[in-house]
């Protein structure tokens, strides 16, 4: 694995036998020794997972131009944001398709964060620097001296109060506060990737070790990216690379509800307002699968007998009882048309559902 970068925590994942593989660039562990699915199940049933999300990239946004050049360069409304909360968004380029998505946490009117992916941090950061060039504002790109930690489940909230210096009970859902983390200052959102209440906690690199060896001895079950995977597919969260890429726009992957068109320009607009009128040529659904088998990604869909898309994320869900999956179909056959998935050379029925595909447990 030479040439990936390593987290702060990266000996701390040894250590507990975490198995380590290639991601975004670096070495992180896709389980621990007790397996994916009892990490799955901490998460989903009562306890808390403490997931190591640092890959993530962190961008400060600052400057009197702040919320106009947030306003152009992503797709929800900036403005509706009050200070201390959390905003679902994206980028996009001029032909209306995803160079990410993203959250946005107001600070106050000349200051925010934006949380990216880790694939695209590079691309991100350059993006907004060429476009933040026709207005009064700085971009820092603090992803090397921040550690990101998620912890999920029912029980973060009182395994992480102690190490804090204000009420969690004080955060709402999206919403965020500041303050002393460990021996040092940070920040702590009511955010997550699960569908289970939880946290997502931004602190220097000198305490990761510290917070994660605390929230550890605490109960919190280390979690890997393959149950973080299982847990975000039943809640049907996009991920980049499956349901969005620089191939679809907001109109196919059902995220026009964080595309807002009537808060004025922005990069992308025109297209996709084009691709709404026109139609899209693919649309994105969930289903279920009726016999037996575990859909993957790409596995081709049919309808009524004939090829017409592919899996973008799949597994088998434990609490489902079944195969579930998100895939993209032509638009007609969003609704009608009998679904079968193509699983080592068998067609297995399927019909469509909703997601998520199990109970969300978020604190709204």
């Amino acid at each position: 694995m030479t040439g990936l970068l390593k987290t702060p925590l990266f000996d701390e994942h040894v250590k507990l036998g975490g198995k380590i593989v290639p991601f975004a660039g670096y070495e992180l562990p896709v389980q621990y020794k007790n397996g994916a699915l009892k990490e799955y199940t901490a998460v989903r049933e009562g306890e808390a997972g403490i997931f190591d999300i640092t890959h993530m990239g962190q961008v400060r946004v600052q400057g009197k131009d702040a919320l106009d050049f947030l306003q152009y360069v992503t797709t929800n409304d900036v403005s509706k944001l009050v200070d201390g909360q959390v905003q679902y968004s994206a980028l996009l380029n001029e032909q209306g398709t995803f160079i990410d998505d993203i959250t946005t946490y107001k600070m106050d009117d000349e200051n925010y964060y934006l949380c990216i992916n880790a694939a695209n941090r590079h691309k991100d950061v350059a993006h907004l620097r060429k476009e933040a060039e026709n207005f009064d504002v700085q971009i820092h790109d603090d992803s090397d001296d921040t550690t990101l930690l998620a912890l999920q489940g029912a029980k973060a909230q009182s395994l992480l109060q102690d190490l804090v210096g204000f009420d969690l009970e004080d955060i709402g859902y999206y919403k965020f506060a500041r303050g002393q983390i460990g021996s040092a200052g940070g920040i702590v959102s009511r955010t997550g990737y699960t569908g289970e209440d939880g946290f997502e906690i931004y602190i220097p690199n000198s305490i990761a070790v510290e917070v994660w060896h605390a929230l550890v001895e605490k109960g919190a079950v280390p979690i890997g990216l393959a149950a973080r995977d299982m847990l975000r597919t039943e809640m049907g969260y996009a991920l980049y690379g499956h349901e969005i890429s620089d191939g679809v726009t907001p109109v196919e992957a059902k995220l026009m509800w964080i595309t807002k068109l009537n808060k004025g320009d922005f990069i992308g607009k025109a297209a996709v307002e084009a691709r709404k009128a026109e139609g899209a040529q693919k649309k994105l659904i969930a289903l279920k699968l009726v016999g037996r088998g575990i859909p993957r990604e790409h596995y081709p869909v049919f309808v009524d007998g004939e090829l017409n898309g592919e899996i973008t994320s799949g597994m088998h869900s434990p609490l489902a009882g079944g195969g579930v999956a998100l895939a993209y179909v032509k638009p007609e056959h969003m609704t009608e048309g009998h679904l079968t998935v193509e699983i080592r050379g068998k067609q297995i029925e399927a019909e469509r559902t909703k997601t998520p595909f199990v109970r969300s447990n978020v604190r709204k």
